[in-house]
């Protein structure tokens, strides 16, 4: 066993690169005193400003980040003792961070201002890490797509992808993927329900970890489900990811793994649905996994997707009343949740909320809804145990160490006027949320850029639960394989 991962030959030949540093690339140099903090946070800032009509942010804190920065450059030996010293990090707008408002991209929470961070931040705040500001998100994190009526500058509407700004950057965990592709910052927080940091950083070109269940502290979070919710960390390689989960979990053991000793499992379901950009680089990528002596076994499966369908939903809708109840109640932000309803801005969000969420009814045949409460019940005693049950003998059975798929099946859709609509949404989480439901751990990594478009393409890969770090070392293995893809043209902007 060791600690989590040194900084690769190919980070340390490129740490002169201050556009695309990873957090172990900027350790090393500020450790070694040619770099500062203040530098990093200025050169983040500078891109934040420069990019300002994606719309990552809801709140930029440029004079405390200042100010934390050149605070950790005075503390002269000080900084190497902590592993995320001097490093600027973006926070989903719907995670608590002391001093900051926390809008969950919604305008009724535009004036809540938490008095603590959540303890996630705090932890990351406890290893030096410099909270750069707040990021866009679709709104109360209800959705995929980061379209956001409540939060955008005069240009678009939502936020947009730094890759080509006519397309999407997914979501929920907008602002915090498009930062990282754009290089406004080198590390994040978001959160994931149903595949809300997995779906934008796979169309952003940067990695993630969704936690099994459990594994973070829920406290501090505007929530939708609190049997699926969790936070989790962004970054751009595997590398930093492995490093953050450390953080937030104390738990830094790590072992290097050979890529030739994996056995991974190929349902192919989870590859349908495939735009030509997808099924071109990921084509790509399992041949180069092949060569390295990765075994992919493709594993005879229907039965994911089916035992799925009984549970997303439910789950989501019925959660989600009594969980911002609670919240509101818990927070001190002095609304509740009829209010917050009728301020919501995005119809596709209102519409959820007020159809399904507040009358405590799920979608059925036709427009009809019926009774949520007792679809729940059956969801979460017999629905979920089953899911659960499935995936452990697909693990067992077949002696894999994860499963492995496209995290999206299409590159970031044009962000046209129906981008809020049901087709889109639902191709979006096809392969993100099944894991989602059954409290597994995932992590997404980048694969490589379509040809035509020059979009990014990412894998996921699904682990038994409770395996988290080896996921981590699985996916820091494969990253040494498909290597990291090229930043953004976006990270010219100074």
């Amino acid at each position: 066993m060791k600690q989590s991962p040194s900084t690769t030959e190919t980070e340390q030949n490129n740490v002169d690169n201050s556009a695309d540093l990873t957090i172990h690339a900027a350790r090393t140099r500020l450790d070694a005193g040619t770099l500062t903090s203040e530098t990093v946070v200025s050169d983040c800032i500078g891109r934040a400003r420069a990019g300002v009509d994606l719309n990552v942010f809801i709140t930029l804190d440029e004079q405390g980040a200042l100010a934390a920065a050149r605070a950790a450059d005075a503390l002269v030996g000080g900084m190497s003792s902590k592993p995320l010293g001097g490093i600027p990090i973006v926070v989903k707008d719907n995670i608590h961070a002391a001093g900051l408002p926390c809008t969950a991209g919604t305008p009724a929470l535009t004036g809540f201002v938490p008095e603590t961070d959540a303890p996630v931040v705090q932890k990351l705040r406890e290893a030096g890490a410099i909270i750069l500001g707040k990021t866009n998100m679709h709104e109360l994190a209800f959705g995929g797509t980061g379209y956001n009526a409540a939060f955008h500058g005069d240009r678009y509407i939502g936020v947009r992808n730094p890759y080509d700004p006519a397309r999407i950057a997914g979501g929920s965990s907008s602002g915090s993927a498009a930062a990282l592709g754009a290089r406004m910052a080198l590390g994040a927080l978001g959160t994931d329900t149903g595949g809300s940091m997995r779906i934008p950083c796979a169309l952003n070109g940067c990695a993630s970890l969704r936690p099994s269940t459990g594994r973070y502290p829920q406290q501090g979070i505007a929530p939708i489900s609190t049997s699926r919710d969790t936070a989790g960390p962004m970054a751009l390689c595997m590398d930093d990811v492995a490093l953050l989960d450390g953080v937030i979990s104390g738990d830094s053991s790590f072992d290097e793994l050979d890529p030739g000793t994996l056995r991974l499992g190929i349902v192919p379901g989870f590859w349908a649905n495939l735009d030509i950009e997808t099924q071109s680089v990921t084509a790509t990528a399992l041949a180069r996994l092949r060569e390295a002596g990765v075994t992919l076994f493709e594993v005879a499966d229907d039965r994911i997707q089916e035992l799925n369908r009984a549970i997303g939903f439910p789950v989501v809708l019925y959660e989600a009343y009594d969980a911002m109840v609670t919240y509101l109640q818990a927070c001190g932000a002095g609304i509740d949740i009829r209010t917050l309803v009728d301020h919501i801005a995005s119809p596709d969000v209102k519409a959820i909320y007020e159809r399904f969420v507040l009358p405590r009814r799920l979608p059925a045949a036709g427009d009809t809804t019926v009774d949520a409460e007792p679809v729940y019940r059956q969801a979460l005693h017999s629905g979920r145990p089953a899911l659960q049950a499935h995936y452990r003998e697909l693990f067992d059975n077949h002696k894999l160490d994860a499963l492995l798929f496209p995290t999206v099946p299409v590159v970031a859709p044009l962000a046209t006027t129906d981008v809020s609509g049901p087709d889109i949404f639902e191709r979006l989480i096809q392969n993100t949320e099944p894991a989602a439901s059954a409290g597994l751990p995932g992590i997404q990594l980048p694969a490589g850029l379509g040809e035509q478009t020059g979009m990014p393409v990412g894998l996921e890969l699904d682990g038994p639960a409770g395996t988290d770090r080896r996921l981590l070392a699985i996916g820091v293995a494969l990253e040494s394989v498909l290597g990291r893809i090229a930043a953004a043209s976006v990270v010219a902007w100074k």
